[in-house]
């Protein structure tokens, strides 16, 4: 019975891990629609930037849970040499989240904001917060160690 706790903990991990990464590469074409979007349009898109944010943001939530219960329950230290390393990106992907996309989003719908540096700039922040989340996901995944 505790075998199969642990399963389905690492099972809601994983699920919490493709939610929390798979919405961000929906949003690279939505940039694109983002400098020639008219007003309505605009809202739409600038409002499921915005929920990918939330879902990201939520689903972070399940996985620090399910991570924190499967190191607990699992063979696991907080020692680790690699979920130390998760837990440093993790803390800089946390700090990233915050910052990079709502104040980005903000100035879309001011008028006078030049569009094509913000969506550039929102390219790139889509882009750096999936490569964090794909680190973490490698010492999730990979276990490498690291020091001894």
């Amino acid at each position: 019975m505790e075998f199969l706790l642990y399963r389905i903990l690492i099972y809601i991990h994983v699920i919490s891990v493709i939610v929390s990464i798979g919405p961000f590469f929906i949003l690279l074409p939505l940039v694109k629609k983002l400098l020639h979007a008219k007003e309505t349009e605009l809202r739409a898109y600038l409002d499921t930037f915005r929920f990918v944010v939330r879902l990201a943001k939520h689903s972070g939530h399940v996985l620090v849970v399910s991570g924190i219960l499967l190191v607990v329950s699992g063979p696991w230290t907080w020692s680790t040499p690699w979920l130390i390393m998760t837990l440093i990106v993790m803390g800089c992907s946390l700090f990233f989240l915050a910052r990079a996309f709502s104040p980005k989003l903000r100035r879309f719908e001011d008028p006078d904001q030049n569009k094509e540096e913000l969506a550039a700039k929102l390219k790139r922040s889509i882009w750096f917060y999936i490569i964090l989340l794909m680190i973490m996901l490698w010492f999730m995944v990979g276990k490498p160690t690291l020091w001894a």
